[in-house]
């Protein structure tokens, strides 16, 4: 019960890995707040949940829904202890085929609200006894992803701003930490799988559960970054600092990918 009494935003909490780090921080005695646009699904969640779960339906790539959010939170919880930033939205293709508003919509649901949502919940962070902020980012976010450039920029963003704030934060209460997971057997990858560069299925397939224990250690512990799976972690940091490296062994890990993607096909 390592978050009894605590209070915990989770955003993109219906499904996917946020379902799996509301259902976990419930499970370990915590007060969930969860966050998404189908209010319906949220609802039925906190009844599941229990233990005073709050369900509030919202739009994160708007202002307004990002302030009612920790409004509503603060009134109806009385603080707030843990922020989740796992919402994500993706638009997978090359830069001159995407459209405008799709990359928009990419940068404020992965980027924009997050920011505003640690903006908004900081001083509120401040005074609980241990505050903590966990943004779920991405492999994407330490090493350049062709046909996905928009999403990778987010997540670059997201780690370099963490790292940033963590350091603004040091000697608070306050931690901020990073999860940067590879591909993730949830719809986000799999219901669009033709669309996904076959570089993501190179590596290996984590599930919701595996990246959602991560949060919560971060959550409790606030190490500055877990990567999963550990090598593709390695491989990614590899791949950044030398771009020959990359260059080399793409050809190779893109024939790997089509074949396990072939594989998941044939599973669905």
């Amino acid at each position: 019960m390592r978050f009894e009494k605590r209070t915990v935003i989770v955003t993109g909490a219906s499904s996917g890995v946020g379902e799996a780090c509301a259902r976990l921080f419930a499970a370990e005695g915590a007060r969930v707040v969860l966050a998404a646009r189908s209010g319906d699904t949220l609802e039925r969640m906190a009844d599941e949940l229990g233990n005073g779960a709050l369900a509030v339906a919202v739009d994160l790539s708007r202002r307004e829904d990002c302030e009612r959010l920790i409004d509503t939170t603060l009134e109806v919880c009385g603080g707030i202890d843990i922020l989740v930033n796992n919402a994500g939205f993706n638009s997978r293709g090359p830069v001159e085929q995407v459209s405008l508003d799709a990359m928009e919509q990419v940068l404020n649901v992965n980027l924009v609200a997050p920011l505003r949502l640690i903006k908004l919940a900081l001083p509120h962070l401040k005074k609980a006894p241990k505050g903590a902020v966990v943004n779920v980012a991405s492999l994407a976010g330490r090493v350049p992803l062709d046909d996905e450039a928009t999403y990778s920029a987010t997540k670059f963003g997201l780690r370099a701003f963490s790292f940033a704030l963590a350091e603004e934060l040091r000697g608070t209460s306050v931690s901020v930490s990073v999860v940067s997971p590879g591909p993730i057997s949830t719809g986000f990858i799999l219901s669009d799988i033709d669309e996904v560069p076959d570089l993501v299925f190179s590596q290996p397939m984590s599930s919701a559960e595996e990246v959602a224990r991560l949060v919560l250690d971060c959550a409790r512990d606030g190490r500055r970054e877990q990567a999963l799976p550990v090598f593709s972690g390695i491989l990614a940091n590899v791949a950044y600092l030398a771009p020959g490296v990359r260059q080399f062994l793409k050809p190779m890990l893109e024939a790997k990918g089509r074949r396990a993607k072939a594989r998941f096909r044939d599973q669905s």
